[in-house]
């Protein structure tokens, strides 16, 4: 079944099943014995990947400097499904095999899963065939960037649904293509895609880390960052449990990585944060004995302690009251999450 769909005459308005639930947020060190946290990085490296993860709801390139420096005033928002083309040498060369194609818009593009699916002169293209392929990404001033995939890479095993792409921006400033996604030493990092958008603005109640299920858009989510490091930890949006869609999960996941306690979009953790986090789908089992420290929704917490990552004491306007957070029976009562810190 198609995930998403979108045909090209319309156009966008807008501007991993893991075992252990832990994460460390990458940078200061946990306070563990140095010999649990060998352990626990062992664990993690061997089952859930790097995990590293702060307060970027998404990559640093789609939030900082690349895309909000000089060169171009907006952050990058949402990339539309209208108006995908396939770039010229991808044409060319599908030309000079003895192809008839002679048009380079897609008549349509969805996602199933991560994976690209499209249509092109009558004929179904997938996977590997987007390579190249280029999008319109918006951004957050309302203006458009040129977007190209420059590498595709499948997924593999109980993550065959979870593609992931190496994408680029080409800067209005010097016409060059710089990567939209950077890992910690700068390097270029792979982006998953996934239908829908986030508002990435901070300190707004109820608007701020939203997420908007637009089938006319989708996010380019980069890999260390809280919304591809959520469908990591086995909350795909796309996918199911025992009947139960994620969409939920991932997106109180995203709320629970970044400490976004208030449900505002304001991050509340630094670099080098522990935390457990856990649900009763299946997905993430309860694997310390640390303190409770939130329950978890779509739009924030549901309640919290100040055992938290933020240290201190956090407020949020019209915070919700609960006798006791962190109980299982809470899980019956609409939370979707939970959380512990050491």
């Amino acid at each position: 079944m198609r995930a998403s769909r979108w045909c090209r005459v319309v156009v966008a308005a807008v501007g991993v099943v893991a075992a252990v639930g832990v994460v460390a947020c990458g940078g200061e060190v946990p306070v563990q014995s140095q010999a649990h946290l060998g352990e626990r990085e062992s664990s993690l490296s061997a089952r859930n990947g790097a995990n590293l993860n702060g307060a970027n709801l998404n990559g640093s390139d789609l939030n900082g400097s690349d895309l909000n420096g000089q060169a171009l005033s907006g952050v990058l928002v949402s990339v539309d499904f209208a108006g995908a083309s396939l770039d010229g040498q991808m044409q060319s060369a599908r030309l000079s095999q003895g192809s008839s194609w002679h048009e380079s818009s897609f008549d349509e593009v969805w996602l199933e899963g991560s994976t690209f699916h499209g249509m092109y002169d009558g004929r179904h293209i997938s996977g590997r065939e987007f390579l190249l392929a280029r999008f319109l990404g918006n951004l957050g001033d309302g203006s458009q960037v040129a977007l190209r995939v420059d590498a595709v890479t499948p997924g593999q095993d109980e993550n065959a649904d979870v593609w992931t792409y190496r994408v680029s921006y080409q800067s209005p400033a010097d016409g060059n293509w710089y990567p939209i996604c950077r890992d910690a030493s700068g390097q270029p990092a792979n982006a998953i895609a996934v239908v829908g958008y986030w508002d990435y603005r901070q300190g707004l109640p109820g608007v701020g880390g939203r997420k908007y299920e637009d089938p006319r858009a989708f996010t380019f989510a980069c890999e260390g960052a809280a919304i591809a490091k959520c469908i990591r930890f086995g909350y795909k949006p796309w996918a199911s449990v025992g009947g139960v869609s994620l969409s939920a999960h991932h997106q109180a996941c995203t709320r629970l990585i970044r400490a976004d306690y208030c449900g505002d979009g304001t991050s509340h953790t630094v670099n080098g944060q522990w935390v457990n986090l856990y649900d009763v789908v299946g997905v993430q089992q309860d694997t310390e004995t640390w303190g409770t420290e939130a329950e978890w929704g779509t739009e924030g917490a549901l309640c919290y302690t100040d055992h938290n990552r933020a240290h201190e004491p956090v407020s949020c306007p019209n915070a919700p009251a609960k006798a006791q957070c962190g109980t299982p029976e809470a899980f019956s009562t609409g939370t979707l999450l939970q959380s512990e810190t050491p």
